[in-house]
């Protein structure tokens, strides 16, 4: 008789043990879920803001590159005249040069040096003012006279703003390199590749060409770990008065 008042005592025992036993899944299911939930949003969230700060950017990019165009374009033409004048060749130089993550493209500016400037590198290569990859003079003899008056003033770059409305390179970020500058990059300095070209950039409101190449990658990779469209914002208007001055423009 005790055995068989024992048994319904031992059937409610294992139900609730079962019992026990669902909830703690559930309750552990329940917690991935809530995890996986938090995970997603917080990813969703994480992508969502890239490409909002990525179209804001762009947007910067179009209506800037379109307004001063709109504003340079008298003294664009002025320019390409006085270039004709001056010295024979084409008016505007193209070059390739190394975009976001090794990407080639052609960029544009108006032509500061003779035709044959890219040839007589070769022999001022032991008078170079700059260190690593970069090559430098502060008088150099490839430079025409109109050429020296529009590199002080930055006025060479203005077609790069066409570069800009393609989306080859934006207004702000690190200034694009050559190929063969590239070829020689670290491999930490190849993380200045990590973001479009810019027509200025934080390097350029910090010193521009008076940096060594170390200085200049590492503020590079400042811009591009920081950047944001006010960062964008505050290096566009710090670029106004470095432009005026022309402080390590040459």
């Amino acid at each position: 008789m005790t055995k068989e008042k024992d048994k319904p005592n031992l059937d409610e025992q294992a139900r609730v043990e079962q019992a026990i036993e669902m909830f703690a899944r559930q309750d552990f299911s329940t917690v991935g879920f809530w995890r996986r939930l938090r995970f997603s949003l917080r990813l969703t969230g994480w992508i969502l803001g890239i490409k909002l700060r990525q179209n804001a950017k762009r947007a910067l990019d179009l209506v800037g590159a379109s307004l001063i165009l709109l504003l340079a374009w008298p003294v664009m033409l002025l320019i390409a005249i006085a270039i004709k004048l001056d010295s024979p060749g084409p008016v505007l130089f193209r070059q390739t040069r190394v975009g976001k993550w090794g990407n080639h493209f052609t960029c544009y500016k108006f032509r500061s040096m003779y035709v044959d400037a890219e040839a007589r590198k070769q022999q001022l290569l032991a008078f170079n003012e700059a260190d690593g990859p970069v090559f430098k003079m502060k008088r150099d003899p490839r430079v025409t006279r109109v050429g020296r008056i529009i590199r002080k003033l930055s006025l060479d770059e203005l077609p790069q703003l066409f570069n800009v409305l393609k989306g080859e390179m934006s207004l702000v970020g690190p200034r694009p390199p050559i190929p063969s500058e590239v070829a020689q990059y670290t491999f930490d300095q190849r993380r200045r590749l990590d973001a479009v070209p810019g027509l200025t950039g934080l390097q350029q409101v910090s010193g521009r060409s008076d940096l060594d190449f170390e200085r200049w990658v590492a503020f590079d990779v400042e811009y591009i770990e920081k950047q944001s469209l006010w960062f964008d914002i505050k290096i566009l208007l710090k670029t106004v008065p470095a432009v005026l001055l022309g402080k390590g423009a040459y």
